[in-house]
């Protein structure tokens, strides 16, 4: 690209996409914002470090988590009115995505401050791009450990047809994968884990058959849910009642009628009810 039509990095936050596993996921446009960045505000002081040693990148690092966001913010908002580039990273993908940062976005938009998103590696996109399920998809976050907001939660979701993606700590997915067996009977699911990584994994299968997992897992999973799988319910015998009926019409209907109406009906093979119309007859 020519380095004139490149965006100028001038005052503002820089959301930065980092990777997720693998550090050559890290984009060219990422390491130059970095490497001009007044301040680099981090889950992590010692994990992103890492990161910045790793390409070295001398900038200077400041924790920002969930627990700091709103005492840091005004610092923030102060430094990028003194025409400070600031950019946020999280751990791992992109920012404020199920991480700290929508609190500050929010504060620089009311101070009338630029922000950009700085795209990349996202956990949401690269589980659900090899999940092979519908593409009109959800993506939720991470679930509540509260029981009854729980079941309430996954109760509303199991109503929507399309592709639900969760962020699950691998320590819990056995407990989650026995709630979501109850919510989304029949659906197909997808455990990504170590994305990107020497061991990454997809764990795929039907809900209803999915086995707790029982090796030791670390960190956050990714998992992803199907649409709806729409099963043709076709009955396999004739109830009682409906053969009660079927004798009833066929003294006033052809075999032909008899089958067409009571097939769709009570949703029967066309076969079954001619078979049984023919036996009728002997």
């Amino acid at each position: 690209m020519d380095k004139n039509k490149q965006q100028t990095v001038g005052p503002g936050l820089y959301l930065v996409s980092t990777p997720i596993g693998n550090m050559e996921d890290i984009t060219l446009r990422a390491l130059n914002i970095l490497k001009k960045s007044d301040i680099i505000l981090c889950e992590d002081t010692r994990r992103s470090g890492k990161l910045l040693s790793y390409f070295q990148i001398k900038s200077k690092l400041l924790p920002y988590h969930k627990f700091n966001e709103k005492k840091v913010g005004s610092k923030v908002i102060d430094s990028i009115k003194k025409d400070k580039i600031v950019s946020l990273i999280s751990d791992a993908g992109t920012p404020a995505v199920s991480d700290p940062g929508m609190i500050l976005v929010n504060k620089c938009i009311d101070e009338n401050l630029d922000v950009h998103p700085i795209p990349g590696s996202s956990a949401v996109t690269s589980a659900f791009s090899v999940s092979g399920f519908s593409d009109q998809y959800l993506f939720y976050g991470f679930l509540t450990k509260e029981k009854n907001k729980l079941e309430s939660v996954l109760k509303n979701l199991s109503n929507l047809d399309y592709s639900i993606i969760f962020f699950i700590p691998a320590s819990k997915i056995n407990f989650y994968i026995s709630k979501l067996k109850k919510y989304f009977f029949g659906r197909k699911i997808v455990i990504a884990k170590e994305m990107t990584k020497i061991h990454e994994e997809f764990i795929r299968g039907n809900i209803e058959s999915m086995e707790n997992l029982t090796e030791p897992l670390k960190g956050e999973l990714t998992v992803v849910l199907s649409e709806i799988i729409k099963k043709n319910n076709i009955k396999k015998e004739i109830h009682e009642s409906v053969k009660i009926e079927i004798k009833k019409m066929l003294k006033k209907y052809t075999h032909k009628d008899v089958v067409e109406f009571v097939s769709k009906k009570e949703n029967l093979p066309k076969k079954m009810i001619y078979n049984y119309c023919l036996k009728l007859k002997k």
